[in-house]
């Protein structure tokens, strides 16, 4: 399947008009250009054209997501993980995970939901889905037709809902990818639906989607239907328009 699926992407590049060099697999050790300043050979996406434009903003604690890039007492830092907690009298705050982009170290820190943080934004690029092999994901750059080998971990759990020839987007900070994402809606189809009131709202029901997860649906949801869901809490959102 895999295979074949190499085979039929292959066809579809060489079908469409491109110079004979437009096409290259980016990798982080696959030499792309050099570096203006000391002519060193950038790779992978540290020499794409577009390298990240940075620009920092005020936000609370409460906001922190998976994926941000912050600056905190001079360092920038990507957040692995964040978790809501609540410390009784103390208040709700927010545990997060966070990888120096300088070092590569990860430290553990504690957020108040109110505390102002600085985030840094990231430029985004948009991607087509190839296939995924294994822990790589295969993108391909819709204008150049350069594919892009990353790992399935920038996904996180939103890797489940990649489908042939989805547009994803990348987070780059200073030309290194940092994350990805899938839209925010994606339309799947339901392979199994249970009976009404296992849930904690009466009025909705468990369905078993293509992709193998289990979300609450209305009770008039029907196996082969195709309904859309909110990929960022894997929530039922419409009927998908035919």
């Amino acid at each position: 399947m895999l295979a074949a699926r190499r085979r039929l992407f292959q066809n579809l590049l060489l079908s469409r008009p491109h110079s004979s060099s437009s096409i290259t697999t980016l990798t982080r050790g696959s030499p792309r250009t050099r570096d203006p300043a000391n002519g060193v050979p950038l790779r992978g996406a540290l020499a794409a054209p577009w390298a990240a434009v940075q620009r920092r903003t005020k936000f609370l604690g409460a906001d922190v997501r998976s994926g941000n890039v912050i600056e905190r007492k001079g360092r920038v830092y990507q957040v692995i993980k964040a978790e809501h907690t609540q410390q009784g009298r103390g208040g709700a705050t927010i545990q997060v995970e966070l990888r120096d982009l300088d070092s590569g170290n990860k430290v553990t820190e504690r957020f108040r939901t109110n505390e102002a943080l600085e985030r840094v934004f990231v430029e985004e690029k948009s991607y087509t889905f190839l296939y995924a092999d294994g822990d790589t994901i295969t993108l391909m750059e819709p204008e150049t037709f350069e594919q892009l080998d990353v790992s399935r971990e920038l996904f996180g759990k939103s890797a489940v809902y990649l489908q042939d020839e989805m547009t994803v987007k990348l987070q780059l900070f200073d030309g290194k990818v940092m994350s990805a994402s899938v839209p925010h809606r994606v339309t799947c189809t339901v392979v199994q639906a249970h009976s009404k009131g296992q849930t904690a709202a009466p009025q909705y029901k468990k369905v078993i989607l293509d992709n193998g997860l289990t979300v609450d649906a209305p009770p008039f949801v029907k196996p082969g239907e195709r309904i859309v869901i909110n990929t960022t809490d894997d929530s039922y959102m419409t009927r998908a328009k035919e």
